[in-house]
């Protein structure tokens, strides 16, 4: 219901208090920043008792914590009660301006993005090996871990970077055109929301809310210069595309290759193709139908990423680099931190058992079948709405929904079961899933959780709570398997139904 005019609409003072409460809380992030966030300087030996009892210590940690806790909460407080996408947009974007005059905040990975670049620039190869063995004058910027670390990022990535250190010529140049190329990813992303939004049924001004007002992209994406903007945004793009335009060749086509550059920054988006060729189907879904729809998406993601491997002029050296991935051990990885746990247990036993390899080889071998799983249940999905009058608003969305749906489950549940998770990570999911899913909680709150799992200068805090975070993390595994064991007792079958009739996620809150 409208406000008479001059009248103050219902819910006025609350959302005021949001967006203020909200830009408060940025404004705080911004001070810790410059307190403390990743200056070049790398000094090592960093711990919370070291931070608070430096320069400026109790009011750099408790600026970021009150400003994290006031960012989160005024996020989370409008969740379900925002008034309309202008007000989204507008209320993020201010969030956001604080964060942008920022030095990096979160994460060194922006330097170690800078030196692949500045290698690349230089005519190096950054797959051939670290950028230590390489020269990079800046090299006492990176975390030592990643100093002899081959660049797991795809040829775009490189690209890109080699064109900032070119064009930056100094590290701060660098570092800022490499934050304006993140900056026009969350920009990229921002335009596809509503239409994607729309296209599934789900309300624009929510998903926009959802995904840009989100901490964990202002502080991360934005202020920390994470390639993950890119990808995200080239993801959402193609998925746009395709959604909005099944069976139409030339726009599959293209919309195959947003999504081929999309994984020419990180691989992960890889795990969306499939649910891509699902969406591009027009008119009754059949088996050929996918097969002639489908394969125009594939065939523009294996021509983006062949034909940009090719313009890099270093090939598919970048999968080696994947490799490495897999150095940092924290308890935040599900599957690390089981292994975590079955090594204290060893312990106690006077064994060692080593586990964390072998939990990981099993959590991948586990994310294949789950990735076919949800394909199929979305396959399933789709078959069932063929006989759907498609003129009916509500119910011809429910098909792009499905494919969308999938795809954020499929990003989910890489995260989940990566051998490494850090905070960025969970805008893979949250991306897709807010134009898809009409249940929110069970994504948002991880989302709420790894907005404090940092400080400024990019310390990770889980780098200190080993133990009993890997205990509540196994803890947390194990509980939901035996839910999601319960569930599946019912006559729907054998596995835990992944999709409602609706073809939105089937989890709970």
């Amino acid at each position: 219901m409208s406000a008479a005019r001059g009248t103050v609409p219902p819910g006025a003072g609350r959302l005021r208090l949001v967006r203020w409460g909200g830009l408060a809380g940025a404004v705080l992030l911004a001070v810790a920043s410059w307190l403390g966030g990743v200056f070049p300087e790398f000094t090592g030996g960093v711990n919370p008792v070291s931070i608070w009892r430096g320069e400026h210590g109790p009011v750099l940690l408790t600026a970021w914590l009150a400003g994290t806790a006031g960012l989160v909460g005024a996020w989370w407080a409008a969740r379900h009660a925002v008034p309309s996408t202008r007000w989204a947009y507008l209320t993020a974007g201010l969030w956001t301006l604080p964060l942008l005059v920022t030095v990096p905040t979160g994460s060194r990975d922006v330097y170690s993005y800078a030196c692949q670049g500045w290698v690349y620039a230089s005519g190096g190869d950054p797959y051939a090996g670290g950028v230590a063995a390489a020269g990079c004058p800046w090299l006492d910027a990176i975390s030592p871990i990643w100093r002899d670390t081959a660049a797991p990022y795809g040829p775009v990535f490189v690209l890109l970077a080699g064109a900032a250190a070119a064009l930056g010529g100094s590290l701060l140049g660098t570092v800022a055109l490499l934050r304006v190329v993140a900056v026009l990813g969350v920009l990229l992303a921002a335009a596809c929301l509503p239409g994607l939004a729309r296209a599934a049924g789900v309300p624009a001004r929510r998903a926009v809310w959802l995904v840009l007002a989100c901490p964990l992209v202002g502080v991360h994406l934005v202020a920390g210069a994470h390639n993950d903007a890119v990808m995200v945004g080239l993801l959402l793009a193609g998925l746009l595309l395709v959604v909005r335009h099944p069976g139409q060749r030339p726009r599959l086509l293209f919309g195959g290759a947003l999504l081929g550059l999309a994984v020419a920054v990180k691989v992960t988006a890889l795990v969306v193709l499939p649910f891509a060729a699902l969406a591009a189907v027009a008119g009754i879904v059949t088996f050929r139908a996918l097969l002639r729809d489908g394969l125009w998406v594939v065939a523009g993601a294996v021509t983006a990423l062949l034909a940009t491997s090719a313009a890099s002029g270093l090939g598919f050296g970048w999968i080696g680099g994947l490799t490495r991935s897999g150095d940092s051990e924290q308890w935040t990885s599900p599957p690390t931190a089981v292994g975590f746990t079955v090594d204290y247990a060893g312990g106690l036993l006077g064994r060692d058992p080593n586990a964390v390899p072998v939990v990981r080889a099993v959590a991948v071998v586990l994310l294949a079948v789950l990735l076919v799983v949800v394909w199929l249940r979305a396959w399933q999905g789709l078959r069932r709405l063929n006989g759907v009058r498609q003129r009916v608003a509500r119910l011809a969305a429910a098909r792009p929904r499905v494919a969308l749906a999938g795809a954020g489950l499929a990003l989910a549940a890489t995260v989940a079961l990566a051998p490494v998770f850090h905070p960025w990570y969970a805008v893979w999911p949250l991306a897709v899933l807010a134009v898809a899913a009409t249940r929110t909680t069970w994504f948002l709150l991880p989302c709420a959780v790894a907005s404090f799992l940092t400080l400024p200068d990019g310390t990770n805090l889980a780098r200190f709570t080993k133990a009993p975070g890997a205990i509540l993390m196994t803890v947390l595994v194990l509980w939901l398997a035996v839910r999601a064991t319960r569930s599946s007792g019912g006559s729907r079958g054998p596995l835990l139904p992944l999709f409602d009739e609706q073809g939105s996620p089937a989890t709970t809150s």
